[in-house]
Formats: C-alpha cells, sequence, structure tokens
C-alpha cells in the first residue's frame, strides 16, 4: 500500500487500529516474558532439593542467565535493525520458549547452568525489539502511554507467577510447569510470525489513513553507523554513562524480586505457601501501578517544569523512596509489614521507567534502539552479580536484611546518577555536546 497511490476520498476514510493489534501481541510478549523469568524464583526451593543444590550454587543459576542476558543484549538490537522485528522476535521467543522447557530436563548443577545460559542468549533483545516495534507502528503521539502499559503488562504477569506457580505445583511438578510456560511461548511465536509485518505499508488490514497516522512525524531510514568513533561516542558520553548508572539499581532490585525474594520471604520471615505465593507477587503488583503513574508524572513534570527537572525529578524522587522503603523493610521486624516495605520500595523503583526510557529517547534520537540497549545492558550487569552478593551477605552476616540495606544504598547511589543527566543534550548529533 502506498500513500502516493491513494485518492483523496481513501485518506479521508477513518484510520484503521491495527497498530492497537501490535500493541495487544507485544502485552503478551511482555507477559510470557516475566512469566518464564519469575517462575525460577518461585520453584527455587524444589529445584534445590531435587538436584541438591546449594544457595551458592542457585545463585550461579540465577546469576548465568543475566551474564548470557548482557552479553547478547546489544548485538541481538542491532540484528533485529538490519533484519526486522518479525523475523528476530520469532527466533528469540521460539529460542527462550525450547529452554524453558529443557530447564525440565536439567539433571545436575552443571545442566542446569547451560540451560539457563542458553535461555538467557536467547532471550536477549527481546525489549529492545519491542522498542523498535513501536517505533514502526506507534504515533509520536501514542508512545509515552503505550510504554507504560508494556511495563505495567511485563509487572503484572511477574506478579501473578508465583501465585500461578504455587497453584499449579499442588498437582505437577516443577518439570512440567516449564514445559507449560515454555509451549506459551511457542504458540506467541507462530502468531507473530504469521501476523505481524515489520512496517504498517505491508500489513494487508492496514488502510492508507492509519499509515498516513503512523508515519506523521516519523523519522523513516536513519543511518546505522558503526566504528570506533561511534561506539565510543556511545559509551562515553555523560548522559549514557549516568542513565546507566542510574538504572542499575532498578534491575538490581527487580532480579532479588524474581530469584531470591520467595526464599527471603520463607526463611527470615516463615511465611506458608499460599501466602509465599502472594506477597511474592506483591512487588511486581504494586509496580503496575508504579509503571504507570510514573509514565503520567513524568510525562506531566516535563509540561510544567521543563524536559530537564521532569526527567530528573521523577528518577531523583523515585530512587530515593525506593531506598527508603529498602531500610524500613529490613528494620522493622513485623513480617507482613517488611514484605510491604519491599514492595513499595520495588514499586517505587518501578515508578522511574517512564524518566529512564522517557531519558533515553531524548538522548538518543535517531539511535535510541542502541541507546536503550546500552541502558539495559547496564541493568543486567547489575543483576550478575546480585544473586551471589545475597548469599554472601547472608552467610557473613547470619542475617537476611543484610541484602536489603545494601540495595537501599544503591538506589541512593542511583539517585545521585540522576542528578548527572541532561536530557536536552543528545549523544549523537551536531547537538550532541
Amino acid at each position: 500500500m502506498s500513500l502516493l497511490s491513494a485518492s483523496p476520498l481513501q485518506a479521508a476514510v477513518q484510520p484503521t487500529r491495527v497498530r492497537y493489534k501490535v500493541v495487544s501481541m507485544t502485552l503478551m510478549l511482555a507477559m510470557i516474558t516475566y512469566l518464564d523469568r519469575a517462575c525460577m524464583g518461585t520453584v527455587a526451593p524444589d529445584i534445590m532439593r531435587d538436584l541438591s543444590l546449594s544457595k551458592e550454587q542457585m545463585s550461579w543459576v540465577f546469576t548465568i542467565f543475566a551474564i548470557s542476558y548482557a552479553l547478547f543484549e546489544i548485538p541481538t538490537a542491532w540484528w533485529a535493525d538490519r533484519l526486522g522485528t518479525r523475523s528476530t522476535l520469532t527466533r528469540i521467543v521460539l529460542w527462550w520458549s525450547a529452554f524453558t522447557m529443557l530447564t525440565a530436563a536439567a539433571f545436575n548443577y552443571v545442566s542446569m547452568l547451560i540451560v539457563r545460559f542458553l535461555f538467557g542468549a536467547g532471550e536477549a533483545g527481546a525489549w529492545p525489539c519491542v522498542a523498535r516495534t513501536f517505533a514502526r507502528w506507534i504515533p509520536l503521539a501514542e508512545r509515552g502511554r503505550i510504554q507504560g502499559i508494556f511495563f505495567a503488562g511485563a509487572h503484572l504477569a511477574g506478579a501473578v507467577t508465583p501465585a500461578i506457580v504455587v497453584a499449579m505445583m499442588t498437582v505437577v511438578s516443577w518439570h512440567f510447569v516449564f514445559v507449560v510456560f515454555g509451549l506459551v511461548g511457542v504458540f506467541w511465536a507462530i502468531a507473530w510470525y504469521r501476523w505481524f509485518r515489520d512496517e504498517p505499508t505491508e500489513h494487508p488490514e492496514v488502510n492508507a489513513a492509519e499509515v498516513e497516522k503512523i508515519l506523521a512525524g516519523r523519522q523513516v531510514g536513519s543511518d546505522h553507523n558503526s566504528g570506533g568513533g561511534y561506539w565510543g561516542r556511545l559509551f562515553k558520553h555523560r548522559n549514557t554513562v549516568a542513565i546507566c548508572l542510574a538504572y542499575m539499581p532498578t534491575s538490581a532490585a527487580f532480579y532479588f524480586c524474581i530469584t531470591w525474594l520467595p526464599t527471603f520471604l520463607k526463611e527470615k520471615h516463615g511465611f506458608s505457601s499460599m501466602t509465599l505465593g502472594v506477597l511474592s507477587g506483591l512487588p511486581l503488583f504494586l509496580a503496575v501501578f508504579g509503571d504507570i503513574f510514573g509514565g503520567v508524572a513524568t510525562d506531566s513534570a516535563v509540561r510544567r517544569f521543563g524536559l530537564k527537572l521532569g526527567r530528573i525529578g521523577v528518577g531523583v524522587v523515585g530512587n530515593l523512596l525506593a531506598g527508603g522503603c529498602m531500610f524500613l523493610a529490613a528494620y522493622v521486624s513485623q513480617p507482613i509489614l517488611a514484605a510491604v516495605f519491599l514492595s513499595l520500595a520495588v514499586a517505587a523503583a518501578m515508578f522511574t521507567l517512564g524518566a529512564a526510557w522517557g531519558t533515553c529517547l531524548d538522548i538518543g534520537g535517531e539511535h535510541v534502539g542502541v541507546v536503550s540497549a546500552a541502558m539495559n545492558t547496564a541493568g543486567q550487569v547489575a543483576s550478575i552479580p546480585s544473586p551471589l552478593l545475597v548469599t554472601y551477605l547472608v552467610s557473613r552476616f547470619s542475617d537476611w536484611n543484610a541484602p536489603l540495606y545494601v540495595m537501599g544504598a544503591f538506589f541512593v547511589f542511583g539517585a545521585v546518577n540522576w542528578l548527572l543527566i541532561d536530557p536536552r543534550k543528545p549523544v549523537f548529533g551536531p547537538a550532541a555536546v
């Protein structure tokens, strides 16, 4: 379909809404992503029992995923820029779904490490692919709320996964849970490849009016630069460094929630299985509200106070609130109150996501995919030592509260780095400084 061939009568037709079907597909992808990730933390005690793994070994099982995810994040995003997200996301989801199912076949420590490393390598790049999809399919005026919906869907899935897994394991083993979750991804990948197209102009259900609406103001055909100067500019720019460091505490706190949180709640506070399923999902359930309100807050603040204060204000406030709640979660002795404060800390961290990804759009320009991939990779770098640090601190101090105090201090570090960001200064282009 070409806008040049559309008659005035056709152009006056109401736009179709195929782009919202694309959003629905990516929303399902976000939920499947967190379904598979959060499952591992919930079944960790059973895996440790059946495979005779120590806490340190289980920490490496968690960590190996983050290592491979970090290694393959930017290369996969670079690949998607050249091949498109239809084929790339299909490959990603089929790969990680296969290794989700193969997790059930792990029979010892080494085999589990191999499977989880390959799982992380397969899943890397999924979110940069979604960002590229939105850039191709979503009009500029709609991207803020669409991004908020995407994050909310992902975290909602993470919130309900522990309860789903606990319910399933009353009738089946953890092996079967991984098989079922892997099959969900396979069905999504088949549907995505059959229905989706990389460009709205290529989709038979999209009319000329919707194409015109999507393309209005969109920059098409940007150069994909490479070389030492390009990569040096990306990784040495003050804004890139600051946003990467500021994003690290959020990622580390999230990784704690999907790895050691269920074990923390069980060993530290002695919750029963059903209560454990609910409280393990509470941080990500509250994160849904943090996602939505954080996006609204940064957009409102930008309109009222300008771009710089609108972004860094939300980032600083969110990190300080998260740090304070994390300290309180460690300080209080009442189990339910401790779980609530920890959940509020995670929600406050997710409150900053709209500002963080919005800043990537501000400073990335035509290279937003690579900039956002760099930030997300930095988050994974923070996640890599997180499980190992938790087990070390618990062993060193004989107290599950020690990791919470460290994470609280990490959020203060994140707030400081937010103060160093100026979203008015792009990483690339003539205005870059």
